[in-house]
């Protein structure tokens, strides 16, 4: 019996609603094809690269009933990567090394015919590079932020928005009962797109993202004006990377060995801070949801487009696509170069159908 071919899966970046459904429409795609076998590699690169390597076979019994699931069942990681592997230094600090060589001769060892990558723009910029030196890659677009441009949507941020909304929808009843301003601040480093989605689905006065920098005395005057001799309430949802006019982005530097972004998180409370120093007279209280939203069984809408994501992934293996990312454009399921996938950050831009119609509804987007 001849020996089988080999495609090497994995998940890179932020965990996400929809990894676990790609992988398993990728291997059901591939046991209808009995020449492949499909194997993960633990935590993106990191399982081929350590030793000993962390490889494991996906065969249809090992993806069984996953696409309910969140999380991924071969790990994730958002730290260093082939080409800045952390090593830590004799002083206790922490240096990265090149070892994308060594990772495309360990590909040819194993035997590995092509490679799957999902992750969003960072991990698609490794497989830009990689294809670069020679490796078989084909891209997956995964991000909750929705913030690639080569892709109409990328599975996780419909899921994500719909954590938001009933997070949001919970928080009116509290917000009316105490006459209070509910702040609720969502994930969105530098596109505000699930904090505009969530604010128009759940009806909030006020919406702050980072594409548009907040007047707080604009905002202060909003809020005061749904208050009548202390009764009221009003409801803000804010992207953690929002930040006032002549302002910075509220974020500290990260700790950990290999991850390169600030941490970010808490302009919720710095938002409270300013609207009481700028004269807002109702009681506020602050909700970060941070993590929540990444967690969780994907809803319908994702695990339909990880799906098609993962079985049109496969067959560009077969079709000898490599160089190239899954995309869902104009309701269509069809694919990209990588360097078009990582060429344009997909930001909300001033005339966005959906800046018009938020403003069109009384939404004050700060400005």
């Amino acid at each position: 019996m001849p020996e089988k071919k080999k495609v090497l899966v994995l998940t890179g970046g932020g965990d996400c609603p929809g990894l676990n459904a790609v992988i398993r429409a990728i291997v059901k795609r591939a046991s209808q094809t009995p020449e492949w076998e499909v194997w993960g590699s633990i935590e993106a690169y990191n399982g081929i690269l350590r030793q000993p390597q962390e490889l494991v076979l996906l065969d249809n019994k090992a993806v069984a009933g996953i696409h309910v699931k969140g999380g991924t069942i071969i790990k994730t990681t958002n730290k260093g990567g082939p080409f800045n592997w952390p090593v830590k230094n004799p002083d206790g600090s922490w240096s990265g090394i090149d070892r994308s060589q060594e990772l495309v001769q360990l590909l040819k060892n194993q035997g590995f015919e092509a490679v799957i990558s999902i992750g969003g723009d960072g991990s698609q910029r490794i497989s830009k590079a990689l294809h670069n030196l020679g490796v078989p890659v084909i891209g997956v677009p995964k991000t909750i932020d929705n913030d690639l441009g080569a892709t109409d949507y990328t599975f996780g941020f419909q899921t994500a928005v719909q954590i938001a909304t009933e997070c949001f929808d919970k928080l009116v009843t509290t917000a009316e009962s105490h006459h209070r301003v509910m702040i609720m601040e969502v994930m969105g480093r530098d596109a505000g797109w699930i904090a505009l989605h969530t604010a128009i689905a759940g009806g909030a006065e006020v919406c702050l993202i980072p594409e548009i920098p907040y007047d707080i005395q604009k905002i202060t005057e909003r809020l005061n004006s749904r208050f009548d001799n202390g009764r009221g309430f009003a409801h803000i949802v804010i992207s953690e990377g929002a930040k006032p006019k002549d302002g910075t982005v509220t974020a500290r530097a990260a700790t950990e060995a290999g991850y390169e972004n600030v941490r970010l998180g808490g302009v919720a409370y710095q938002l409270s801070a300013q609207l009481k120093a700028a004269g807002c007279t109702a009681d506020i209280r602050e909700t970060v949801l941070g993590h929540i939203q990444r967690g969780g069984t994907p809803i319908a809408f994702d695990r339909v487009l990880a799906t098609q994501f993962g079985v049109k992934a496969f067959e560009m293996v077969l079709a000898g696509e490599f160089g190239r990312m899954v995309s869902y454009r104009n309701n269509t399921i069809t694919t990209v170069t990588l360097e078009e996938a990582t060429a344009r950050y997909n930001g909300v831009t001033p005339d966005s159908y959906l800046i018009q119609t938020a403003r069109g509804i009384g939404i004050s987007l700060g400005d």
